[in-house]
This record gives structure tokens, C-alpha cells and sequence, in this order.
């Protein structure tokens, strides 16, 4: 098939008959569901999990960081799971909320309805859903991320429809609009690079370098005084040395040498009242969930929602946004739908993704576990950007490989397995939280902290293989899972069918 209709034109989708009589928008049925979406989904529920557990057992405020107290089998165990699974994911989970909207989105103009008041619906119940779990059971919560970017989405194509722009109805124009917005996060990271490189020479980072492990040493000094000595004392003399030496410079004119002494002690100052702050707020994390009662645990997820909530439009307009753009073009241009007729796409995502995914990957990783990151910012940044870019990459190599292999009937039918894991994602990923915050929270289980990184896998290998069996055997009797059969009844406003007719 030419390339040009392969970006250009809707091919089979098996929503592509439009109709001139209105009809009742409804859910997708299933034999109208696109069985590698479910796949994909399932498979990123595994991911996400693999990810997850950590947190349900570690403080929230690290997230992100690598334990660097792992030793054996959990740091094997937890340095796989960095490599393999982490940030990868969810960003596939991402892609495919893309693939959703545009799937109700074409149903919804085949059925010649509007789907504005639908999807606000549809992404208010679901951020309702990420507040809740988030203040009642995990910290951790994506959905209301999800919700957010889907309401901006929506909010954009409104703006779009009134320009009549007709960007979400041409499959080549949205592949270049979200792989540009994709790339520009990289773009400036490596152009600040490129800037960094010209601008300083071996002797400019020898001094940068040598000034950074200077107040490393005098930060980690000051937190020994402040671990062993009376803290006010501590905290008020740096105060008055600095009045002091301001003085000093004000009415003396001190030397520009005491005057970067008086900066780097400031900043000295700055670093330890900050580590003070976040160990501060660790402990009174690690108390209430490993020691304090279901409200106490609340009270802090509740403290914690109000800080992630600000994140929300960060994470929307800079990755987000333009992974829902790339999941719309999958469904427009109709190379999910019809995968067996793009092989070739599939096959070079795989190929290339993976090919340079793993090395980004690695290379980063191998930079930040470091320890001479902890005081080289330079060398951190190049590592985590290195990690970040292998992200994205590796994400594209893991959905080239999965719909490559989908075109092989052994490892479809290995792979279909997950098809059902996944029509209940949204079930499965808070029951996720039920069970975890049961076995680990010092209200239920009272685990936490002391279950390691290999035992978490095992952990993970039981609650996938009963999520899998389960999710086959409900979806053999019912349409939905149960909290997407709620989602959808809020949704369209009366209470779906759930039997299996």
C-alpha cells in the first residue's frame, strides 16, 4: 500500500462507516475493540506495577531517585527494573489514553453527536477517581494526570474547531505536531549541552568541579554539627556570622575573595537548611505510614496530593499532550486497526528503538549511579538526560516489538493472554493499591520498609498471574470490569448492561 494513504486516510477502522441518521452514543462494543490496544495496555499494567511497588514501601518524596542502599540480588533487582521498566510505561499508557479519545472521538462524529460534554464528563469522572485514590489510598496516583492533559486536549481541539482547523482530521499533520512537541524537551536539553561544551574549557569545569566537592564537604560538615550539637544554636550562628560579613563588606569594602566566601557560605547555608527540611519530612512520612493510623496516612497523602497536584500542567504540555497526539495519529491513520499491513513500521520502531533505546538507557544510568554525581551537577544532568531520551525511545522499541510480534500467530496468542488485564486497567491498577497499601501500610500489613526490592518481584509475579486469570474469568461473564463499568454509567448518564449477553 502507498505510503501516502497509509498517513493520510482512516483505513478499515471498523468505526470508519459514518452515518447520516443520529445515533445514541454508546460504549465500544466488543467486537469493535482493537485487540492490540488491550494487549499493549495489559502489558503496560505489568510495567506499572513492576514500578510502582517500590513506592508503596520507600518515601514518596524520593520518588524518582534510585535507592543507592540496595546491595545483591535487590540491587539487581531494583537496577532492572530502572533499566527495563521505569518512565517507560506509563508512557505507553499515555499513548494508548491517545488511542481512546480518538477511538470515541470518531465514534462519536459517525454517530453525528457531540462529543464535547461526553469527554468532560468522561475526564472529570476520571480525575474525581485519581483525587480519591490519591488522598485514600496511594500517593502515587496517575489517573488525575491523565484527566488533566485529557481536558486540555479537549480544550484545544475546541480552539481548533473554531479556527476550523482541521489538524485532528489529517493523520500526517498530528504525527508531526506531537513528534515536534516530543522533541523539543531533548532539543533544549541538548542544545544547553551544545552551549555548555563551547562555553567551558578543561580548567573552567576543573574549578566548577573543585568549588562543588569544596561545599559538598562543608554541607556534609554542617549536618554532622547539626546531628550532634543543639540545632537552634546551629541555625541562628550562620545568621549572624553573614550580618556580620555583610556589614563588613558594606562599610570596609571587603576583598572579592571574602565576598565569595560570604556567597559560598549562604549557599552552604541554603543547602543545609534544605537537607534538613526534606529528612525532616521524610521521617514524618515514614512514621505515618509505617507507624500511624488509616487518618494519620491520609493526612499525609492528602498533604502530599496538594504538592503533586501542581505538577499537573507541567507533566500535560510537556509530555503528556503530545504522546495523546501520537496515540490519536495510531487510530486516524488506521496502523493499529490494520498492524498486519504495516509490519514494516512496527518492525523498524523495534529495531531502532531498541537499538538505541538500550544504549541511551544504560549510558545514563550508568552516569547517575555514580557516586561522583553527588556532587557534580553537570554529570548527573548529562546522565538523567540520557535516561530520559532512552525513555521515549525505548517506549517506541517496546510497541514496535509487541505489535511486530502480534504478527506471528504463536506469540499473538502468548500475547493475547493480556488482552483481558488490560479491558480492566483501570480495576486492576487500583486494586494494585488495595493490596500493596494492605500488605505494607502500617494500618494493614505493617511491612513497610522492611520488604526488599527481589522479594517486591515475586510480589508482583503472584498479583499479575491471579489478575490475569481473574480478568479472563469476569470478562467471560460481564462486558466491563467494575470500576470501568462505573466510569462508563457516570459517563453517559444511565447504568451500562453488564452481563455478557
Amino acid at each position: 500500500m502507498p505510503r501516502k494513504d497509509m498517513s493520510n486516510t482512516v483505513i478499515n477502522s471498523p468505526l470508519s462507516v459514518a452515518s447520516s441518521t443520529p445515533l445514541s452514543l454508546q460504549p465500544i462494543s466488543t467486537s469493535n475493540r482493537i485487540d492490540a490496544m488491550d494487549i499493549l495496555r495489559g502489558l503496560a499494567l505489568v510495567g506499572i506495577l513492576l514500578m510502582n511497588i517500590e513506592w508503596f514501601g520507600r518515601s514518596m518524596l524520593s520518588l524518582g531517585s534510585f535507592d543507592t542502599n540496595l546491595t545483591g540480588l535487590d540491587h539487581t533487582a531494583g537496577w532492572l527494573v530502572r533499566c527495563f521498566v521505569e518512565g517507560k510505561f506509563y508512557k505507553i499508557f499515555a499513548l494508548l489514553f491517545g488511542m481512546g479519545f480518538a477511538v470515541m472521538l470518531i465514534s462519536a462524529k459517525e454517530a453525528n453527536r457531540p462529543y464535547g460534554s461526553f469527554f468532560l464528563r468522561r475526564m472529570v469522572v476520571l480525575y474525581v477517581f485519581g483525587l480519591l485514590h490519591m488522598a485514600f489510598l496511594w500517593g502515587g496516583d496517575i489517573l488525575h494526570d491523565y484527566a488533566f492533559a485529557g481536558l486540555v486536549l479537549l480544550a484545544w481541539i475546541f480552539f481548533l474547531k473554531r479556527s476550523d482547523s482541521q489538524l485532528f482530521d489529517k493523520p500526517r499533520s498530528l504525527l508531526k505536531v506531537g513528534l515536534i512537541w516530543l522533541i523539543i524537551p531533548a532539543l533544549i536539553s541538548v542544545l544547553a549541552g551544545f552551549g555548555l561544551g563551547l562555553t567551558f574549557d578543561r580548567e573552567s569545569l576543573s574549578e566548577m568541579w573543585q568549588q562543588e566537592q569544596h561545599i559538598t564537604m562543608l554541607v556534609d560538615e554542617k549536618i554532622m554539627q547539626v546531628n550532634s550539637e543543639n540545632f537552634e544554636e546551629l541555625e541562628l550562628a550562620p545568621t549572624l556570622e553573614l550580618t556580620e560579613k555583610n556589614d563588613n563588606l558594606v562599610q570596609q569594602e571587603q576583598s572579592l575573595e571574602n565576598a565569595e566566601q560570604v556567597l559560598i557560605q549562604q549557599e552552604v547555608d541554603d543547602l543545609v537548611a534544605s537537607r534538613l527540611e526534606f529528612e525532616t519530612e521524610e521521617a514524618q512520612e515514614i512514621l505515618a505510614l509505617s507507624e500511624g493510623s488509616y487518618w494519620q496516612a491520609t493526612e499525609f497523602r492528602i498533604g502530599f496530593a496538594s504538592f503533586m497536584l501542581m505538577l499537573s500542567p507541567v507533566f500535560a504540555f510537556t509530555m503528556y499532550l503530545p504522546l495523546f497526539i501520537l496515540g490519536y495519529w495510531f487510530i486516524l491513520s488506521g496502523v493499529l486497526k490494520n498492524h498486519q499491513q504495516h509490519q514494516t513500521l512496527f518492525k523498524s520502531m523495534a529495531w531502532i528503538g531498541l537499538g538505541l533505546g538500550f544504549p541511551l538507557t544504560i549510558g545514563g544510568l550508568l552516569i547517575t549511579q555514580h557516586p561522583a554525581t553527588e556532587n557534580i551537577m553537570l554529570l548527573f544532568t548529562t546522565g538523567s538526560t540520557l535516561f530520559f531520551i532512552g525513555e521515549y525511545v525505548l517506549s517506541a522499541g517496546y510497541i514496535g516489538l509487541v505489535i511486530s510480534l502480534l504478527g506471528s500467530e504463536n506469540w499473538a496468542r502468548y500475547l493475547n493472554k493480556f488482552a483481558p488485564l488490560g479491558r480492566m486497567a483501570l480495576t486492576n491498577y487500583i486494586t494494585h493499591s488495595v493490596i500493596l497499601t494492605s500488605i505494607f501500610y502500617g494500618y494493614a500489613g505493617g511491612l513497610y520498609g522492611q520488604i526488599s526490592r527481589a522479594p517486591q518481584m515475586l510480589i508482583v509475579l503472584v498479583m499479575i498471574v491471579i489478575q490475569l486469570y481473574f480478568s479472563t474469568w469476569w470478562l467471560k461473564r460481564f462486558q466491563f470490569g467494575p470500576l470501568e463499568w462505573l466510569w462508563r454509567s457516570l459517563t453517559y448518564k444511565k447504568m451500562q448492561p453488564m452481563r455478557v449477553i
